[in-house]
């Protein structure tokens, strides 16, 4: 694997194609390992969690107008949000949440969708339900709690891993020995849904485990707005840093006692 470089440079405006936004950026967040996913069309911006305003509006996109405070999850396959604008596709942008500043809604895409679609689109979760989070004070894992509890959920503590409590949903956000030991607290019928690691060879086949990869959507973080403006729903901030000290950022994504998101403040 290439070694990869940061640097701060001077680059041009994006411009748009046929159903994009460019958004004025004011913050975005990052994820740990994330400078490893372009590799393949390096140089590459990173971040690909956006709270900004938009710029301009491409002509065949409604719905959108200048002005808008906007936030998203970005198309992995582009340039992020880590630079003064962003080109971002209409149909993954939402409003962002009236009661959030810019750096707590650049720390909602990522860690909110993954949660949401682990638990509801993945795990199927329902009230009256059990789940354990593994990671529970992780970016996702905090989410995953907050979601489980609004929905009716019953949460189960990762103490509790090892124990003969059984789940209906074991949500993984950290692999390895967690996710290995949590096999045995499924029901049977129940479901392991994970994003860290694909889990192979569970030994039961009375129960469903799989691996996603989160995905944009408009329309959850809609909901997730609409939560968080309801009191229902918070996210985390670990740390801000400015473009400039961008090093600095992704070295605190690899350090212990992080906790929630680390954001760039780009207002």
């Amino acid at each position: 694997m290439r070694a990869t470089r940061l640097e701060l440079e001077q680059v041009r405006i994006p411009r748009l194609q046929s159903g994009d936004v460019l958004v004025r950026v004011q913050a975005a967040s990052i994820t740990r390992d994330e400078l490893d996913w372009p590799l393949d069309r390096l140089p590459a911006i990173p971040s690909y969690e956006v709270s900004g305003v938009v710029s301009a509006v491409a002509p065949d996109v409604a719905g959108v107008a200048l002005g808008d405070e906007v936030y998203a999850l970005t198309p992995f396959d582009r340039d992020g949000a880590a630079a003064e604008y962003v080109a971002v596709p209409a149909d993954v942008l939402a409003a962002k949440p009236t009661t959030l500043g810019r750096i707590e809604t650049a720390a909602v895409p990522m860690p909110g969708l993954s949660a949401w679609q682990g638990l509801f689109d993945h795990g199927r979760l329902e009230a009256g339900q059990r789940v354990l989070v593994l990671g529970a004070n992780g970016g996702v894992g905090h989410f995953a709690v907050q979601l489980a509890s609004e929905c009716g959920a019953i949460g189960v503590a990762e103490a509790h891993a090892d124990s003969h409590e059984e789940v209906d949903l074991v949500f993984d956000t950290v692999g390895g020995e967690a996710l290995a030991h949590s096999i045995a607290a499924v029901k049977p019928g129940g479901r392991l849904v994970s994003i860290a690691e694909e889990p192979h060879d569970t030994g039961r086949d009375d129960l469903t485990a799989l691996y996603f990869v989160v995905e944009q959507s408009r329309d959850q973080l809609a909901e997730l707005a609409r939560l968080i403006d309801a009191g229902k729903l918070r996210p985390e901030v670990d740390s801000v840093f400015p473009l400039a000290e961008a090093a600095a950022a992704f070295a605190r994504l690899h350090e212990r006692g992080k906790r929630g998101k680390v954001v760039f403040d780009i207002s």
